[in-house]
């Protein structure tokens, strides 16, 4: 099964849907709660970096018998140092994002956290791509 999200980046009252769709699907699919909280807040985590960091973007779902993979990819600035932004309470956020009470540096760790395994690509100017795998 696959599904595909896009994210728009200008309306931060929209951040969090496709979260919140994905978990109703996995709900009614009728997966375990523990594989549900992960994939949620994962996924939450990364649509919301992909809300306050990269003006938007994509995400493409995929679940199969063996995993549930997500795949994020934006056109945003990129990340600078990916293993500094790995480290908890470290951000780039803006001001404006952080009144929001987002950007509290809690989103790439949180990803890798709650995701079986993680990989980010990510290139200045260019920007970045997330895969989370969560195995079954």
């Amino acid at each position: 099964m696959k599904r595909h999200y896009k994210v728009d980046g200008e309306q931060m009252t929209l951040a969090g849907e496709a979260s919140s769709d994905m978990k109703k699907l996995l709900m009614q699919l009728g997966f375990t709660n523990q594989l549900i909280r992960k994939v949620s807040v994962a996924m939450y985590e990364a649509e919301i970096n992909m809300v306050i960091h990269a003006n938007g973007g994509d995400i493409d779902i995929e679940i199969t018998p063996k995993e549930v993979v997500i795949h994020l990819k934006d056109e945003g600035p990129g990340i600078a140092d990916i293993g500094l932004a790995m480290q908890e309470g470290y951000t780039t956020a803006s001001n404006v994002a952080r009144e929001m009470g987002f950007g509290a540096g809690m989103g790439l760790p949180n990803m890798k956290r709650y995701s079986d395994e993680l990989h980010i690509n990510s290139e200045l100017g260019k920007g970045t791509e997330v895969k989370m795998f969560f195995y079954l």
